[in-house]
Protein backbone atom coordinates (compact mmCIF):
# COMPACT_ATOMS: atom_id res chain seq x y z
CA UNK A 1 0.00 0.00 0.00
CA UNK A 2 1.64 3.30 -1.16
CA UNK A 3 2.09 6.28 1.19
CA UNK A 4 0.98 9.47 -0.55
CA UNK A 5 1.99 11.81 2.37
CA UNK A 6 5.84 11.47 2.13
CA UNK A 7 6.12 14.79 0.36
CA UNK A 8 5.11 16.55 3.53
CA UNK A 9 8.39 15.55 5.23
CA UNK A 10 10.48 17.22 2.57
CA UNK A 11 8.22 20.23 2.54
CA UNK A 12 8.50 20.61 6.30
CA UNK A 13 12.30 20.48 6.12
CA UNK A 14 12.30 23.16 3.41
CA UNK A 15 10.02 25.45 5.43
CA UNK A 16 12.26 24.99 8.48
CA UNK A 17 15.43 25.97 6.54
CA UNK A 18 13.65 28.94 5.01
CA UNK A 19 12.60 30.11 8.47
CA UNK A 20 16.15 29.81 9.76
CA UNK A 21 17.44 31.82 6.78
CA UNK A 22 15.05 34.69 7.44
CA UNK A 23 15.94 34.70 11.14
CA UNK A 24 19.65 35.04 10.28
CA UNK A 25 18.93 37.80 7.78
CA UNK A 26 16.90 39.68 10.32
CA UNK A 27 19.59 39.34 12.93
CA UNK A 28 22.16 40.74 10.52
CA UNK A 29 20.00 43.69 9.66
CA UNK A 30 19.72 44.68 13.33
CA UNK A 31 23.20 46.27 13.91
CA UNK A 32 24.18 47.54 17.32
CA UNK A 33 25.43 50.99 16.45
CA UNK A 34 27.40 51.39 19.65
CA UNK A 35 29.33 48.15 19.19
CA UNK A 36 30.02 49.00 15.51
CA UNK A 37 31.55 52.33 16.42
CA UNK A 38 33.68 50.75 19.14
CA UNK A 39 34.98 48.14 16.71
CA UNK A 40 35.68 50.77 14.06
CA UNK A 41 37.62 53.02 16.47
CA UNK A 42 39.69 50.08 17.70
CA UNK A 43 40.74 49.22 14.17
CA UNK A 44 41.64 52.84 13.39
CA UNK A 45 43.73 53.14 16.59
CA UNK A 46 45.57 49.90 15.86
CA UNK A 47 46.72 51.08 12.43
CA UNK A 48 47.41 54.74 13.17
CA UNK A 49 48.62 54.77 16.77
CA UNK A 50 51.64 57.10 17.31
CA UNK A 51 54.52 56.55 19.65
CA UNK A 52 55.41 58.92 22.43
CA UNK A 53 57.69 61.06 20.18
CA UNK A 54 54.88 61.59 17.72
CA UNK A 55 56.29 59.29 15.03
CA UNK A 56 54.58 56.38 13.42
CA UNK A 57 55.39 53.03 15.06
CA UNK A 58 57.48 50.90 12.72
CA UNK A 59 56.12 47.50 11.88
CA UNK A 60 57.75 44.51 13.60
CA UNK A 61 60.78 43.40 11.59
CA UNK A 62 61.09 39.74 10.71
CA UNK A 63 64.09 37.93 9.28
CA UNK A 64 67.44 39.63 8.47
CA UNK A 65 67.23 43.45 8.40
CA UNK A 66 67.93 44.87 4.96
CA UNK A 67 71.40 46.34 4.36
CA UNK A 68 71.46 50.11 4.21
CA UNK A 69 74.00 51.58 1.75
CA UNK A 70 75.31 55.04 2.48
CA UNK A 71 75.78 57.22 -0.60
CA UNK A 72 79.43 57.81 -1.62
CA UNK A 73 80.22 61.50 -2.01
CA UNK A 74 81.74 62.17 -5.44
CA UNK A 75 83.89 65.09 -6.55
CA UNK A 76 81.80 67.67 -8.27
CA UNK A 77 84.24 70.25 -9.61
CA UNK A 78 82.85 73.53 -10.77
CA UNK A 79 82.92 74.52 -14.40
CA UNK A 80 85.76 76.95 -13.67
CA UNK A 81 87.90 74.18 -12.10
CA UNK A 82 87.28 71.83 -15.00
CA UNK A 83 88.20 74.54 -17.48
CA UNK A 84 91.37 75.40 -15.56
CA UNK A 85 92.47 71.74 -15.49
CA UNK A 86 91.87 71.49 -19.22
CA UNK A 87 93.95 74.59 -19.89
CA UNK A 88 96.81 73.31 -17.71
CA UNK A 89 96.74 69.94 -19.46
CA UNK A 90 96.97 71.73 -22.79
CA UNK A 91 99.95 73.74 -21.50
CA UNK A 92 101.76 70.55 -20.49
CA UNK A 93 101.05 68.94 -23.86
CA UNK A 94 102.24 72.08 -25.63
CA UNK A 95 105.44 71.98 -23.58
CA UNK A 96 106.05 68.37 -24.62
CA UNK A 97 105.58 69.24 -28.28
CA UNK A 98 108.03 72.13 -27.96
CA UNK A 99 110.64 69.84 -26.39
CA UNK A 100 110.15 67.39 -29.25
CA UNK A 101 110.86 70.13 -31.79
CA UNK A 102 113.97 71.26 -29.90
CA UNK A 103 115.22 67.67 -29.76
CA UNK A 104 114.90 67.42 -33.54
CA UNK A 105 116.81 70.69 -33.96
CA UNK A 106 119.64 69.41 -31.77
CA UNK A 107 119.92 66.25 -33.85
CA UNK A 108 119.98 68.29 -37.05
CA UNK A 109 122.70 70.79 -36.09
CA UNK A 110 124.86 68.21 -34.28
CA UNK A 111 124.60 65.37 -36.81
CA UNK A 112 128.39 65.07 -37.49
CA UNK A 113 129.18 64.79 -33.76
CA UNK A 114 126.33 62.34 -33.21
CA UNK A 115 127.66 60.19 -36.05
CA UNK A 116 131.11 60.20 -34.40
CA UNK A 117 129.47 59.18 -31.08
CA UNK A 118 130.79 62.27 -29.36
CA UNK A 119 127.29 63.66 -28.74
CA UNK A 120 123.97 61.96 -28.01
CA UNK A 121 120.49 63.44 -27.68
CA UNK A 122 117.94 61.85 -25.36
CA UNK A 123 114.40 63.13 -25.14
CA UNK A 124 112.00 62.79 -22.21
CA UNK A 125 108.50 64.24 -21.84
CA UNK A 126 109.88 66.82 -19.40
CA UNK A 127 113.50 67.38 -20.39
CA UNK A 128 116.11 66.88 -23.11
CA UNK A 129 119.56 65.49 -22.36
CA UNK A 130 122.40 66.56 -24.61
CA UNK A 131 125.38 64.42 -23.63
CA UNK A 132 128.83 65.56 -24.83
CA UNK A 133 132.00 63.57 -24.31
CA UNK A 134 134.68 65.45 -22.41
CA UNK A 135 137.31 64.48 -24.99
CA UNK A 136 135.53 66.80 -27.42
CA UNK A 137 135.42 69.70 -24.95
CA UNK A 138 138.55 69.50 -22.75
CA UNK A 139 142.10 68.27 -22.64
CA UNK A 140 142.81 65.46 -20.20
CA UNK A 141 142.64 66.67 -16.58
CA UNK A 142 141.76 70.22 -17.64
CA UNK A 143 138.65 72.36 -17.21
CA UNK A 144 139.44 74.98 -19.85
CA UNK A 145 137.45 74.49 -23.06
CA UNK A 146 139.38 73.42 -26.13
CA UNK A 147 139.11 75.39 -29.38
CA UNK A 148 137.07 72.65 -31.09
CA UNK A 149 134.45 72.89 -28.31
CA UNK A 150 133.54 76.51 -29.09
CA UNK A 151 131.69 75.88 -32.42
CA UNK A 152 129.70 73.01 -30.86
CA UNK A 153 128.51 75.12 -27.93
CA UNK A 154 127.68 77.98 -30.31
CA UNK A 155 125.35 75.70 -32.29
CA UNK A 156 123.71 74.62 -29.05
CA UNK A 157 123.25 78.25 -27.98
CA UNK A 158 121.55 79.07 -31.28
CA UNK A 159 118.92 76.40 -30.60
CA UNK A 160 118.19 77.28 -26.97
CA UNK A 161 118.59 81.08 -27.10
CA UNK A 162 114.95 81.75 -27.98
CA UNK A 163 113.57 79.42 -25.29
CA UNK A 164 112.63 80.31 -21.70
CA UNK A 165 113.54 76.89 -20.27
CA UNK A 166 116.10 76.38 -17.51
CA UNK A 167 119.35 74.67 -18.52
CA UNK A 168 121.37 72.47 -16.16
CA UNK A 169 124.99 71.78 -17.10
CA UNK A 170 126.21 68.62 -15.36
CA UNK A 171 129.89 67.63 -15.18
CA UNK A 172 130.93 63.95 -14.81
CA UNK A 173 134.31 62.19 -14.58
CA UNK A 174 135.63 58.65 -14.43
CA UNK A 175 136.82 57.18 -11.13
CA UNK A 176 140.53 57.74 -11.67
CA UNK A 177 141.62 59.97 -8.75
CA UNK A 178 142.95 63.43 -9.48
CA UNK A 179 144.96 65.46 -7.00
CA UNK A 180 146.94 68.40 -8.23
CA UNK A 181 147.36 72.12 -7.68
CA UNK A 182 144.19 72.99 -9.62
CA UNK A 183 141.83 70.23 -8.50
CA UNK A 184 141.75 68.38 -5.22
CA UNK A 185 139.29 65.72 -6.46
CA UNK A 186 136.97 64.72 -9.27
CA UNK A 187 134.29 66.84 -7.59
CA UNK A 188 136.35 69.95 -8.31
CA UNK A 189 137.15 68.88 -11.86
CA UNK A 190 133.53 68.05 -12.78
CA UNK A 191 132.24 71.29 -11.24
CA UNK A 192 134.90 73.37 -12.99
CA UNK A 193 134.10 71.78 -16.37
CA UNK A 194 130.37 72.42 -15.94
CA UNK A 195 131.13 76.03 -14.98
CA UNK A 196 133.33 76.52 -18.06
CA UNK A 197 130.47 75.40 -20.31
CA UNK A 198 128.07 77.74 -18.47
CA UNK A 199 130.41 80.72 -19.03
CA UNK A 200 130.66 79.92 -22.73
CA UNK A 201 126.88 79.76 -23.06
CA UNK A 202 126.64 83.15 -21.37
CA UNK A 203 129.14 84.54 -23.92
CA UNK A 204 126.84 83.22 -26.64
CA UNK A 205 123.93 85.25 -25.26
CA UNK A 206 122.15 82.79 -22.96
CA UNK A 207 120.60 84.51 -19.93
CA UNK A 208 122.60 83.41 -16.84
CA UNK A 209 119.36 83.24 -14.86
CA UNK A 210 118.50 80.10 -16.83
CA UNK A 211 121.78 78.32 -16.15
CA UNK A 212 123.04 76.02 -13.40
CA UNK A 213 126.45 74.37 -13.05
CA UNK A 214 126.46 70.99 -11.31
CA UNK A 215 129.41 68.72 -10.50
CA UNK A 216 128.72 65.00 -9.99
CA UNK A 217 132.29 63.73 -9.94
CA UNK A 218 132.59 59.99 -10.68
CA UNK A 219 129.43 59.01 -8.82
CA UNK A 220 126.99 58.69 -11.74
CA UNK A 221 128.80 56.47 -14.26
CA UNK A 222 127.15 55.31 -17.48
CA UNK A 223 129.95 52.86 -18.32
CA UNK A 224 132.21 50.37 -16.56
CA UNK A 225 135.11 52.21 -14.95
CA UNK A 226 137.18 49.00 -15.00
CA UNK A 227 137.75 49.30 -18.75
CA UNK A 228 138.99 52.22 -20.85
CA UNK A 229 135.87 52.31 -23.03
CA UNK A 230 133.70 52.66 -19.95
CA UNK A 231 135.87 55.41 -18.50
CA UNK A 232 135.71 57.20 -21.85
CA UNK A 233 131.92 57.23 -21.66
CA UNK A 234 131.92 58.44 -18.07
CA UNK A 235 134.01 61.52 -18.84
CA UNK A 236 131.21 63.73 -20.10
CA UNK A 237 129.23 66.94 -19.77
CA UNK A 238 125.45 66.70 -19.91
CA UNK A 239 123.35 69.69 -20.87
CA UNK A 240 119.77 69.25 -19.65
CA UNK A 241 117.08 71.49 -21.11
CA UNK A 242 114.30 71.39 -18.54
CA UNK A 243 110.58 71.52 -19.11
CA UNK A 244 109.02 74.50 -17.38
CA UNK A 245 107.11 71.94 -15.28
CA UNK A 246 110.47 70.86 -13.73
CA UNK A 247 109.45 67.19 -13.80
CA UNK A 248 113.09 66.13 -13.48
CA UNK A 249 112.98 67.25 -9.84
CA UNK A 250 110.20 64.80 -8.98
CA UNK A 251 107.09 66.98 -9.14
CA UNK A 252 103.80 65.16 -9.50
CA UNK A 253 101.17 66.12 -12.09
CA UNK A 254 99.44 68.63 -9.81
CA UNK A 255 102.72 70.29 -8.87
CA UNK A 256 103.79 70.41 -12.52
CA UNK A 257 100.54 72.18 -13.36
CA UNK A 258 101.16 74.76 -10.64
CA UNK A 259 104.77 75.28 -11.70
CA UNK A 260 103.67 76.14 -15.21
CA UNK A 261 101.97 79.22 -13.78
CA UNK A 262 104.54 80.29 -11.18
CA UNK A 263 104.91 83.98 -10.45
CA UNK A 264 108.43 85.34 -11.04
CA UNK A 265 110.83 84.10 -8.36
CA UNK A 266 114.03 85.70 -7.09
CA UNK A 267 116.03 83.79 -9.69
CA UNK A 268 113.76 84.86 -12.54
CA UNK A 269 113.94 88.45 -11.33
CA UNK A 270 117.70 88.53 -11.84
CA UNK A 271 119.47 86.39 -9.23
CA UNK A 272 121.86 83.90 -10.93
CA UNK A 273 121.41 80.25 -10.05
CA UNK A 274 124.59 78.25 -9.51
CA UNK A 275 124.99 74.79 -8.01
CA UNK A 276 127.99 72.66 -7.34
CA UNK A 277 128.00 69.12 -6.04
CA UNK A 278 125.49 66.33 -5.76
CA UNK A 279 123.34 65.48 -2.82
Amino acid sequence: MSNHDRWMVSYADFVTLLFAFFVVMYAMSSVNEGKYKALSNSIVDAFSKNDQQGGVIDPIQTGTPPTVFQPIPLDNPTTVEVEKRRELSEEILKERRNLGQVSDQFKEVLTPFIDDKLVSVKRNDYWIELEMNSEMLFLSGEAELSKKAIPVLKKISEVISALPNAVNVEGHTDNVPIDNIKFRSNWDLSSARATSVVHELIKDGINPVRLSAIGYGEFHPVGDNKVEDGRFKNRRVVLVLMSQAFARYGANDEERAKLLNLAPTGAEAGTPVSKSGNK
